[in-house]
């Protein structure tokens, strides 16, 4: 799925009983304002007398403008607004302390969820600060790593991104894609895996694209959109995408055609190449839609694969989610929502796939289905019960053989493994705890952690609670809440909820450093699992898509609404918080109910519902979203659309809004037109700020950037709901 953002927020990812006084102490709600804050004069921007008709109705467009990104008067504009912002900024006492305690929790090692190929284990890892992972590549589980890619080396500015990669069958070469600011486009490259040295072709303008190599390890398949024009490559609809084979030493040119569309110029195609090498397997997507099309193609003998074998339908309904896990000769494993909304495991015949035909191997439960894969000989289910990760084991006559021994609750994920192999490789992670990647002996049922990282945080004072609450419509909806133990429900505390609620991506438990900063400055940090995202399957989902996205927004109300009843915070101590698609949702929320929230942040939203359609990727949202084309979709979209719904004279919170200049997911513009908007209609001394970050991304950022831009954030967060120093512990936290 392409989605807004769908990179989920960057900024949304001890002490002993007698530091909680001090914790305490450094809330002050009554101490001024720095002078900045008092007499803000935002940079002018132009507005203009651009209407728009939309199906009879008369839009206001006056910053249209801002979409030239490249123009100068944008330009300044945007120079301005930073350097008003980082003004701002560097009044805050407590930024250089949040700076400095981010980067200290920052520097721990992460490493990534090993993949095995040719015997060989490949994997990123990065130290603790390096701006991106390193790959490295070790010849067994025990062996001796060593660097195959350092891009710190090859790119000391941060300013290109490693966007992925993907070791060949025989671990003899490394296919790995970078990107420009850490652009959605992409190029492609082969690295030699003996030598270190890349071979000489490369593939250009890639974009949402998987690299599947055949058995051979003669060429990989990948997706690519025709060249946009010079100087649009950020702005520029992408339709039209294409599935190629690229054989190593061609040039990109003659690369094979194998499959397109083009009847349907919004779809996206993915293709994947089946662990044994003999079944090439194409998905056709509409956009964000969960349902899609599959087709096959018999690429004959893994060691001699025909790239040009014919592709052949085998689910063209887009009736639902068909999702290839595995092969066993002439039977594909699906995971499938067919008859299940809440998914199920099936075996079909690829001779005949109907859905009379199945075997059923891992029935519909009562919650959700959320991955799975083969490894082993073995089927592994990934389940969320209520948001909580569990994985069981099944052999592939569907028998349940066992469930893995997971570390406690959190989210479970990156399930890497082949067919064949002995091992299973997983990562987990809490909200008070990192990410570790554990590696599991499928036959002996033991499990290690695989090079565990340690951080400069104990999580013991503090813990994790799930709370239910009902929705302004009675739905019962979940959310996190992490604070100190023993947190007193007085009212006292800054509270940073978080949401996202769409494209049916889960909230799950997950660790970011600044959740450890956030506690050590006394605060409370909750997540809301809204309507819109995956936490319950299909039909949950669809509750907070087109005509029903309403009910996202009235979901994260009523957990403010519930923080504030329950005694955990009060409105001016309650900030909320997104990213992307979560941007889009803080925007909503604030223009709806300004009245309800002491601060905001968001990041790189979806803020013009009525534009957003025209631009990059979000033509592929439609299926979210609906399209202001349509008049249907033109009165909900109207009706929460952040850029139209900002009203003159109304007193908005504390708002800090963040975008990147080569964001080409979600364009800058939204934000820029949200921020120009605000500030023309503020009525009160509350800041509005947008910081606008260079060279980075919608999902790309260095790590030095990262930490500045999160410590910004936070910082103003924290100031804005009353924390004016800083703990007295100048590590409160450590072990």
């Amino acid at each position: 799925m392409v989605d807004p953002g769908p990179s989920r927020s960057p900024a949304a990812r001890s002490a002993a009983a007698g530091l909680a006084a001090v914790a305490a102490a450094a809330l002050v709600a009554s101490a001024p304002r720095p002078a900045s804050a008092q007499s803000l004069e935002y940079p002018p921007a132009r507005r203009d007398s651009l209407v728009e008709d939309y199906h009879g109705t008369h839009v206001a467009a006056p910053y249209r403008w801002m979409e030239e990104l490249d123009s100068p008067e944008v330009k300044r504009w945007v120079a301005a607004e930073n350097r008003l912002t980082f003004s701002f900024l560097d009044s805050i006492p407590v930024r250089p302390w949040v700076r400095s305690r981010l980067r200290e929790l920052w520097n721990y090692p992460k490493t990534g969820v090993p993949d095995r190929e040719g015997g060989r284990l490949f994997y990123g890892r990065n130290s603790g600060l390096q701006n991106q992972a390193v790959v490295y590549v070790q010849d067994s589980v025990g062996g001796e790593p060593r660097v195959l890619l350092d891009p710190n080396e090859r790119w000391p500015e941060g300013n290109t991104a490693l966007a992925g990669w993907s070791p060949s069958p025989d671990g003899r070469y490394l296919a790995y894609a970078t990107s420009e600011g850490g652009s959605d486009w992409r190029v492609l490259h082969v690295r030699d895996v003996a030598t270190g040295k890349d071979l000489s072709a490369s593939v250009r303008w890639v974009e949402f694209s998987g690299i599947s190599w055949t058995r051979d390890d003669g060429g990989f398949f990948y997706s690519r959109f025709p060249r946009p024009p010079e100087g649009k490559a950020i702005s520029q609809q992408v339709t039209n995408q294409k599935l190629y084979y690229h054989r190593l030493g061609t040039p990109q040119p003659e690369d094979r055609l194998v499959f397109e569309r083009p009847d349907r110029p919004d779809w996206y195609v993915f293709g994947g190449v089946s662990d044994d090498g003999r079944w090439l397997f194409v998905t056709l997507r509409n956009g964000a839609e969960s349902a899609n099309e599959l087709f096959a193609a018999d690429l004959g003998d893994p060691a001699h694969p025909d790239p040009g074998a014919p592709v052949r339908p085998l689910f063209t309904e887009n009736d639902a989610e068909y999702a290839p896990i595995g092969t066993e000769r002439d039977t594909v494993y699906l995971q499938t929502t067919l008859d299940a909304p809440r998914r199920r495991i099936v075996a079909a015949p690829l001779s005949d796939p109907d859905p009379g035909h199945w075997r059923q191997v891992v029935p519909q439960a009562e919650s959700v289905l959320q991955g799975s894969a083969m490894v082993g000989g073995k089927v592994l289910a990934r389940y969320l019960v209520d948001v909580k990760s569990r994985v069981r084991v099944y052999g592939r006559d569907g028998s349940r053989e066992d469930s893995l021994d997971l570390p406690g609750i959190g989210t479970a994920s990156g399930m890497s493994g082949h067919q064949d192999d002995p091992e299973l490789f997983y990562a987990f992670e809490s909200f008070l705890r990192p990410t570790t990647v554990y590696r599991h002996d499928l036959s002996t049922g033991r499990t290690e952690p695989f090079r565990p990282p340690g951080v400069p945080f104990d999580p013991s004072p503090y813990e994790t609670r799930q709370v239910f609450y009902r929705s302004r419509d009675g739905t019962r909806v979940p959310m996190f809440i992490v604070a100190r133990k023993g947190t007193k429900l007085d009212g006292t505390h800054p509270t940073v909820l978080y949401g996202y609620g769409g494209f049916d991506i889960s909230n799950t438990p997950s660790f970011d450093p600044v959740h450890a900063v956030w506690l050590e400055l006394g605060g409370v940090y909750a997540v809301a699992n809204l309507r819109g995202g995956g936490e319950y399957g299909k039909a949950w989902h669809e509750a907070g898509v087109l005509g029903k996205k309403q009910n996202v927004f009235d979901d994260f109300a009523w957990a403010a609404k519930y923080l504030v009843d329950q005694g955990w915070t009060t409105k001016d101590r309650l900030a909320i918080a997104g990213y992307s698609n979560g941007g889009l949702l803080v925007g909503a929320s604030i223009t709806e109910r300004p009245g309800l929230f002491g601060a905001a942040y968001a990041g790189a939203g979806v803020m013009d519902m009525l534009r957003y359609q025209e631009f990059s990727a979000g033509i592929g949202w439609v299926p979210e979203y609906g399209s202001a084309a349509d008049s249907a979709a033109f009165r909900w979209l109207h009706a929460y659309s952040p850029v139209q719904n900002v009203e003159a004279g109304t007193c908005y919170p504390p708002t800090i809004i963040t975008t990147a200049d080569h964001d080409d997911r979600v364009v800058p513009s939204h934000s820029y037109k949200f921020a120009a908007a605000m500030q023309h209609a503020q009525a009160c001394g509350n800041p509005v700020l947008i910081r606008v970050e260079t060279e980075t991304s919608h999902g790309y950022m260095p790590t030095d950037k990262r930490i500045a831009q999160t410590a910004d954030i936070w910082s103003f967060l924290a100031y804005e709901l009353g924390v004016r120093s800083a703990p007295a512990a100048a590590h409160p936290s450590s072990p």
